[in-house]
């Protein structure tokens, strides 16, 4: 992986005393969290609950999944101060963050999400590529990526996102809210000028309204999850053209929008397609 889970990484977890079932002592690493301020040049515009890893990544992605930082937006930096906890991006020109600011609606995202008003308004104009994924690249994905040593195996209590070409996990991002680790995800995107259109976004976490948002914003043809769906994701799948898989556990899955991109090349214990 380009980058990978790094659950010895400092700060990120913290050594708890406690008791078993049994009442003997035991001596576990639990999550941390931290709050992080994201500044858009001079306006304070969020404080978002985080593990603290991958700041400058999730300030970018935040403000380009909301929508305040457009795909042809002059960044001239994203500062960074671990001391005071806050991250400001700066852009050449000046932005419209007054207006998204008045208008925003509290989602169903772990750590409380945020998705300003306007954010629906975007989903009219996207227009998704018409990839084409094979089944064997998502199983080999799950084996892959369920069996990478991460935070979440270590110490729980967080979500992971990754960020996928055919059969190849290429960026692991976990946090406390599914929504921060997408984010994370999408600031790397912007960072390195990583186009979306063969990409697959895989996550653990529900397949929600907000994470259909924010997938279909990126661009992203393909979202995956080893859990459920939400009504109103499944429905804004469909309206955008998105391929929503769920329930991916082994060799099964449930595909409920999006299923003319899928090529079953590897049926499911030698049955017909």
């Amino acid at each position: 992986m380009i980058i990978a889970p790094d659950a010895s990484a400092p700060r990120l977890t913290r050594a708890v005393v406690g008791v078993d079932e049994n009442g003997a002592d035991i001596t576990m690493p639990v999550i941390e969290e931290r709050p992080l301020t994201i500044f858009l040049n001079g306006q304070e515009i969020v404080t978002a609950m985080t593990i603290g890893d991958y700041p400058e990544y999730l300030a970018l992605g935040f403000l380009r999944n909301q929508r305040m930082l457009s795909a042809d937006e002059d960044v001239l930096g994203v500062d960074y101060d671990e001391e005071l906890e806050t991250v400001v991006v700066r852009t050449a020109t000046e932005t419209n963050y007054e207006e998204k600011l008045s208008k925003k609606t509290r989602t169903s995202g772990c750590a409380v999400g945020t998705v300003f008003g306007d954010i629906m308004d975007g989903l009219d104009q996207v227009s998704l590529p018409q990839s084409k994924v094979q089944t064997s690249w998502l199983y080999e994905l799950s084996k892959k990526i369920n069996t990478t040593p991460s935070l979440y195996l270590e110490a729980g209590a967080v979500h992971a996102t990754v960020l996928c070409q055919e059969n190849r996990p290429l960026v692991y991002m976990e946090d406390v809210g599914r929504h921060n680790a997408v984010d994370k995800i999408s600031g790397w995107m912007v960072s390195e000028n990583i186009t979306p259109e063969d990409k697959i976004m895989y996550t653990t976490g529900r397949l929600t309204s907000e994470m259909v948002i924010k997938t279909a914003l990126m661009g992203i043809p393909v979202l995956v999850s080893r859990s459920g769906f939400t009504a109103w994701g499944v429905e804004l799948a469909n309206q955008v053209g998105l391929t929503l898989i769920g329930r991916m556990k082994g060799k099964r899955f449930m595909c409920l929008s999006g299923k003319e991109r899928l090529i079953w090349d590897h049926a499911f214990d030698g049955d017909a397609k």
